[in-house]
């Protein structure tokens, strides 16, 4: 075997997004893995891309066919360079080099069942299937893992075998339920009242569970797992409690997953009993038809030595009798299935199964390999057993014509494997396409990897343009396809451009650096977009994804976008005219705020002791620098310009000492000091303030409902939490000081048994009592000016939260920790507290190339002559769950006034005239054209015309060119290229819920204002 050795060992930064979804054990056990995939056309590439940048432990490789112009349409590692060569060996290099952690190398023999012997998976693409049954069976017996994975033209199949009672010990990618205990009571059943906050859990009858954190009765406190029984009121009953102590306060109950258990036939026998995977029980028929489909194939290759010719209707009606001559299938229990067979499908199927495309290996190959993770993981429930998966609904129509064979014949070109599909025509059509790429990110590279592969923007009149701000990070390596550790810190965009050019020279290349956002509209402006054919978006937020989908609807642009989160996809296309606009329903605002004393005095969840942390780093060690910086600059005194607030913070960023840190002890003395004060001091004195007992004037107890009632915590060095609060503090102090920190952790712990807590009292010296007014006394306020206005500028510490060593995430992770331990929140992981404090979207390749591919489908409807509706495809998936729906997006939604009908794709045309029109004849035009009588026209917020308006205001308005107008209300001129002004308007007899379509008013060649006039109006 030809062998590229790598090094091995668990690289946090590079798998980050992916261990938010997999987990370090599962991750671990991914690296221990080997696996053989045998087939490296299209699918089996796209198979060894995920499974090498997911950090596979070792991968070979087999495939001793020679390459071939077929190939080159989805095949990424092979160029017209390798024809001719082993598809395996040409693609060791390519492949290897995605990650140099994962062994890598090429078997040249034939899959013998000593070979079999040392992988603990198998996956065969484009194999015969004399080959599956014979390779199947060896692994079954031996309890191997195997797969078969195949596409043809626009229909995949996948088939999993994973052995007898093959034991999955995480089966869902949901995180283990957590609830906060508000009171157990003792009896047999004991029955556990979850805290007011968790009343909407989803615990079921018959869920274990586990506890931790009570007080009282500790009995329960990391007990055997539990089975629980839900109650009608919503408590749940735990089991016996009758002699354990009785329940004090505090506590969390905790699901402990159930490994399950499948039993998976071996090929031969689910050839002929297949358990097919579909999204609905109307859906099973169409996969049982294509089964018999793809066995009929099989048939056919080995009866005549070759698949059926493109678009032959001689062998496609072949292929048919054959499915015909078939023996029924049979369900589980042994009977035949009494289904008809689906004649038509299976003719469509033969007609184009000669082709090799890029999405759809792009799709099939992405569940594929997330089916060997679940085999080496045991992570996430396999699929059972088969899955098939159709595009058709690419394909012409009943009642148009079809591709003919001529134009479907090779032409010994790159493109072969898709002129099989859609014919020579078709594909002059895409190379002559112009598109936009929003987001060169995991998305966007598998993206441009398609359309490198697709030969879209390949003509001379045709080009992609990719736009991204964003710089490559290490941790982009392991989903960015196109990335490499040397392009770290390269902008996306430009390195995205030329790697996909070095997958296809003839591609036409354009990357931008400058976001796609209203700041840059006079880039991205009707010049621009008058070259664009259509938009794909591959975008990580919301509000960018809403403002790049009004840019299409503005001009008219068929608009294809993708996301994923974890194991789940999206993909969406939205047609001019044809389909719904985009909308963010109920995910429109990203950016979740809590009330300031929600999160200073009455957390409930991790979410508010986190962000408290947060505002602690901020307050301690960023802007208090700034402000003693700039301070330190002016001369100025704190007294005179610094409210109470702050002058409180520059209090607390001195804390317990009386001078400037000098050395490591103090900036510990100082850390120990802010522990006790803020999760023993101050939380003695809001109990002071609201005593536990305390009724509120209505009979109820203030510390109740939403209210946590919280408890000082006493320091205690042993406890890890303690001490890495104090680590990071003092670390944190030291370098805002510019001076060393530490890292001797023994060394830590001897120090701080030597040194005494500061007690309450002294505390009490240093700080306000008074949690409302926190003023300071002058004396104090002098002190404070004193310290802070001499010595060196501090440094302002900006939170990274990516950066392990600078202890920024150790402080957050601890002091959010401690804050839950207060109120008795269950408390976040570091790891958990990273991704919501760095509001992380868990990551994984199989998703980001599963979506992707789903996109590149819908491509293939957008480019050419219209398409109906019902052409047109929304994806949504989730691996980890085997879920895959694909739906009609729904028609644009039509609103009416009085005699005029619109849809979001509508806007009011208003063609240029010379000379311009006046404000007057545009308000005539309106109302002739259009039967609008306007009460009121705007452009974004400028006013320039009002029903309202006095008579001799509407004198001077309405006679002035509207660019004039524009030019006197607003001082606008318009940007170079521009050729539409936007503007919206109400009119009379509209209701409250009327949106007009916005107004197009057009530009002629005479419409700009600064011709007739030199400045704007006051």
């Amino acid at each position: 075997m030809d062998v590229l050795e790598t090094s091995k060992s668990l690289d946090e930064e590079l798998y980050s997004r992916q261990l938010y979804v997999l987990g370090l054990p599962a991750m671990q056990r991914l690296q221990e893995a080997k696996v053989l995939l045998s087939g490296l056309r299209g699918l089996g590439a796209e198979v060894a891309k995920n499974l090498v940048l997911m950090g596979v432990g070792s991968l070979t490789l087999h495939d001793p066919h020679p390459t071939c112009w077929s190939d080159l349409a989805a095949q990424f590692f092979l160029s017209e360079q390798d024809l001719g060569k082993s598809r395996a060996e040409a693609s060791l290099e390519l492949v290897a080099k995605l990650n140099g952690a994962v062994r890598v190398c090429v078997h040249t023999g034939d899959i013998t069942e000593d070979l079999l012997l040392g992988f603990q998976v198998v996956v065969l693409t484009a194999s015969d299937l004399e080959e599956q049954l014979k390779v199947g069976t060896l692994c079954h017996k031996h309890g191997v893992c195997f797969l078969v994975a195949d596409t043809r033209g626009l229909v995949g199949q996948l088939f999993c075998d994973f052995g007898e009672n093959f034991t999955v010990q995480d089966p869902t990618e949901a995180e283990p339920l957590t609830a906060a205990i508000q009171h157990i009571s003792q009896g047999s059943p004991g029955t556990l009242t979850l805290r007011k906050e968790a009343e909407n859990h989803q615990f079921q009858d018959g869920d274990l569970v586990t506890f931790s954190g009570i007080e009282g009765m500790v009995e329960l406190n990391g007990c055997a797992p539990r089975p629980i029984r839900m109650q009608e009121d919503g408590t749940l009953e735990i089991g016996d409690t009758t002699n354990f102590s009785c329940y004090w306060r505090g506590g969390v109950v905790t699901e402990v997953k159930r490994p399950k258990t499948v039993n998976h036939k071996p090929l031969d026998a689910a050839l002929l009993q297949p358990r097919v995977v579909t999204p609905s029980a109307q859906e099973v028929h169409r996969a049982h038809c294509l089964h018999q489909a793809f066995r009929a194939l099989h048939t056919f290759q080995h009866l005549t030595g070759h698949p059926p010719k493109p678009w032959d209707p001689a062998d496609a009606d072949r292929v048919v009798r054959l499915a015909q001559d078939l023996a029924p299938l049979r369900r589980t229990d042994g009977e035949p299935l009494e289904e008809p067979l689906d004649e038509a499908l299976i003719r469509t199927f033969a007609l184009s199964s000669a082709g090799d495309l890029s999405p759809m290996a792009a799709m099939l190959g992405a569940v594929a390999a997330q089916e060997v993770l679940k085999a080496v993981c045991r992570k996430f429930m396999p699929l059972d057993q088969w899955l098939y998966f159709d595009a058709l609904e690419c394909l012409p129509e009943d009642g148009e014509p079809l591709p003919n064979p001529e134009d479907c014949s090779p032409r010994g070109c790159r493109y072969d494997g898709q002129i099989a599909v859609f014919g020579a025509g078709f594909q002059e059509q895409l190379s002559g396409q112009h598109y936009l790429l929003v987001g060169a990110g995991a998305i966007g590279c598998e993206l441009l990897k398609g359309f490198a592969l697709v030969g879209l923007g390949a003509g001379r009149s045709g080009g992609i343009t990719v736009a991204d701000m964003d710089h490559v990070e290490r941790s982009n390596l392991s989903r960015q396809f196109l990335f490499r550790l040397q392009d770290v810190h390269r902008p996306k965009a430009e390195v995205a451009a030329e790697a996909t050019h070095r997958l296809n020279s003839d591609l036409q290349m354009t990357p931008l650096t400058d976001p796609l956002d209203p700041t840059t509209e006079h880039i991205y402006g009707d010049n621009f977009f008058s070259r664009v054919d259509g938009v794909v978006a591959a975008l990580d937020t919301f509000e960018a994804r809403h403002y790049v989908a009004t840019r299409c609807i503005h001009y008219l642009k068929p608009l294809l976008e993708a996301g994923t989160q974890g194991t789940q996809g999206s993909a969406s296309v939205f047609i001019p005219h044809v389909t719904e606009g985009y909308s963010t329903l109920a995910t429109a605002s990203e950016d979740i705020s809590y009330p300031v004393c929600t999160v200073r005095h009455f957390p409930t969840k991790v979410e508010h002791t986190l962000q408290w942390a947060q505002d602690e780093f901020e307050g301690l060690f960023h802007l208090s620098a700034e402000t003693i910086n700039r301070h330190q600059w002016t001369l100025t005194s704190l007294a005179d310009t610094e409210g109470p607030q702050m002058l409180t913070l520059l209090q607390v960023v001195l804390g317990v000492l009386r001078e400037r840190p000098q050395t490591w002890q103090d900036c510990v003395v100082w850390a120990l000091g802010q522990w006790q004060l803020c999760f023993h001091y101050r939380i003695k004195q809001l109990l002071r303030r609201f005593p536990p007992d305390k009724v509120l004037k209505d009979g109820r107890f203030f510390w109740s409902g939403s209210k946590l009632c919280p408890q000082p915590l006493e320091f205690d060095s042993s406890q890890d939490v303690h001490f890495l609060y104090v680590l990071a503090a003092a670390n944190l102090y030291a370098q805002m000081h510019g001076l060393p920190g530490s890292r001797d952790q023994p060394a830590l712990r001897e120090m701080l048994k030597l040194l005494p807590l500061p007690d309450s009292q002294h505390l009490a010296s240093i700080f306000p009592s008074d949690l409302v007014s926190a003023e300071l006394d002058p004396e104090q306020v002098q002190r404070l000016h004193e310290v802070w206005s001499v010595g060196p500028p501090l440094q302002p510490l900006r939170f990274e939260k990516d950066d392990d060593s600078s202890f920024h995430m150790d402080f957050v992770a601890a002091a959010a920790s401690l804050r839950a331990q207060n109120y008795g929140i269950p408390p976040a992981s570091r790891a958990q507290s990273k991704q919501i404090v760095g509001q992380i979207i868990p990551a994984i390749a199989t998703t980001t190339a599963a979506v992707a591919g789903l996109v590149g489908l819908e491509l293939y409807k957008v480019v050419g002559k219209p398409r109906p509706l019902r052409a047109f495809r929304h994806s949504r998936l989730h691996l980890a769950e085997n879920y895959f729906s694909r739906w009609i997006p729904g028609a644009p939604d039509v609103k009416t006034f009085q005699d005029l009908k619109w849809t979001c794709w509508d806007r009011l045309k208003v063609p240029a005239e010379q000379p311009e029109r006046t404000l007057k004849s545009l308000l005539a035009y309106l109302q002739e054209q259009y039967g609008l009588k306007v009460k009121m026209l705007l452009q974004d917020t400028a006013l320039l015309y009002s029903v309202g308006w006095s008579s001799e205001k509407q004198a001077q308005h309405l006679p002035l060119r509207v660019t004039e107008l524009m030019w006197q209300v607003a001082g606008w001129v318009p940007e170079p290229g521009q050729r539409v002004l936007v503007l919206e308007l109400s009119c009379e007899g509209e209701d409250d819920n009327t949106a007009f379509p916005p107004v197009h008013y057009e530009l002629g060649q005479g419409s700009n204002p600064t011709t007739a006039l030199s400045s704007p109006a006051s």
